[in-house]
């Protein structure tokens, strides 16, 4: 397995794997899979995105297949320059038990850790996604509260965990 930091020249393979996120877990992601669909041009705004040098997404491949991905996005107001948030984390059902996902959270949080000026990594979990939650906190993620009916699909609520990790 390989895991890297994803650039332009990967938005293809990130855009595969993100609507295939999308249609497989549409509970996580506040984005639809139909509202991804739709967008124009959405190659050249996932490779301008993978360049942004306010976030950064890393991955894991596996051969030539990315396989699971999460961004780190810096936040931008003076006094919020110190934390990071972590999102649109997906690792593919087919590889989910391989400690995949385990050993790209440990990359992220290093890569984290080396991002001039930061001290925490903010993220949310959907509350159902137990193993997920279990990941973080075996790797020193706290949680800090629940936000009740979060996100609402129809007449579906998806209440959301609040979780961070202060180096």
């Amino acid at each position: 397995m390989e895991i890297r930091k994803l650039t332009g020249d990967d938005a293809s393979e990130y855009w595969r794997l993100r609507l295939e996120a999308l249609q497989q877990n549409p509970e996580a992601f506040a984005t639809t899979y139909e509202d991804a669909r739709a967008r124009v041009n959405p190659l050249i705004r996932v490779a301008n995105n993978l360049d942004s040098k306010e976030s950064a997404t890393i991955g894991a491949f596996i051969g030539e297949e990315l396989v699971g991905t999460m961004t780190l996005v810096a936040e931008q107001a003076p006094k919020l320059k110190h934390r990071i948030n972590l999102l649109a984390v997906y690792v593919t059902p087919k590889v989910r038990g391989q400690k995949v996902g385990a050993k790209l959270l440990q990359d992220v949080i290093a890569f984290a850790k080396q991002w001039p000026g930061i001290e925490k990594i903010n993220l949310t979990v959907v509350s159902s996604n137990e193993p997920a939650i279990r990941l973080y906190e075996q790797l020193g993620f706290v949680s800090f509260g629940v936000e009740q009916n979060a996100m609402k699909s129809g007449s579906s609520y998806v209440d959301e965990v609040y979780m961070h990790l202060l180096f």
